[in-house]
């Protein structure tokens, strides 16, 4: 089991695409199926800046700085005769070298080298990244607003806050291996605020070799910022097949 991690998430900004089941579940090994609303998957890219990440028992002048991206497949499975939910995450990227170093040992799941880019005030955020092995990008220009958009499966934030946060434990992939690194993330706060997204790309949902035509939509965006937090280690889940970077989606 991983260790207790603790810091402050400086901003976290869920990107959130409606997909169809049957297309996504391409991509989750057993025992893992969809989450629905509404009859979608909710699959997407969350974008995460961390700061003064360490071991609980490291002063917060020993912490790790770092901007970071997980793809995540909102999931549920059986579990004692009840249903767990979560989420997948088939692909972490990080701008830290020690998370890339520490992946899959002092933070859970393996992580890929990235450069990313940031701009943001009070009102508005731009993100993007680019993975060093140039297989995965992400780019979202949005502005802080008052609902989901027109369409999305969420009729307001409150219902994508209470979704999101029952889905605070996630199991993420090692290449080429069916063990998944658990984790759960432990907020002393939950402010979630929507955003109105101007611009948004995914080298993976954009991608037609991956989706057939009506398969997948951008849905939704929602930001949390100044979130002391822990990262929480849970027992590792062993899945039905190993998971390689070549079949999971990115």
């Amino acid at each position: 089991m991983l260790a207790t991690i603790q810091g402050t998430i400086v901003r976290r900004v869920l990107v959130n695409y409606r997909v169809r089941p049957e297309a996504i579940e391409r991509h989750l090994p057993a025992p893992f199926r969809p989450q629905l609303v509404d009859g979608w998957s909710i699959a997407g890219i969350c974008l995460i800046g961390l700061r003064d990440i360490r071991p609980v028992w490291l002063p917060a002048c020993f912490g790790c700085t770092s901007e970071n991206a997980a793809h995540r497949i909102a999931v549920e499975w059986d579990e004692q005769d009840s249903i767990r939910t979560g989420v997948f995450i088939p692909r972490r990227d990080s701008s830290s070298v020690v998370n890339h170093m520490a992946g899959g040992r002092l933070f859970p799941g393996e992580h890929h080298a990235a450069k990313f880019t940031v701009h943001e005030d009070a009102e508005r955020v731009r993100v993007e990244f680019f993975s060093h092995d140039a297989t995965t990008s992400v780019r979202v220009v949005a502005e802080i607003c008052d609902s989901p958009p027109a369409g999305s499966v969420f009729r307001d934030t409150a219902e994508a806050s209470s979704f999101f946060k029952s889905g605070c434990i996630g199991y993420s992939a090692r290449a080429h291996s069916p063990k998944l690194d658990g984790v759960e993330l432990c907020c002393n706060a939950w402010n979630m605020r929507a955003l109105n997204v101007q611009t948004v790309s995914s080298s993976f949902f954009d991608d037609p070799s991956r989706f057939g035509k009506g398969e997948v939509a951008f849905d939704s965006a929602f930001i949390m910022r100044h979130v002391p937090h822990r990262w929480v280690g849970r027992p590792e889940k062993t899945t039905s097949r190993a998971v390689s970077y070549a079949n999971v989606p990115v």
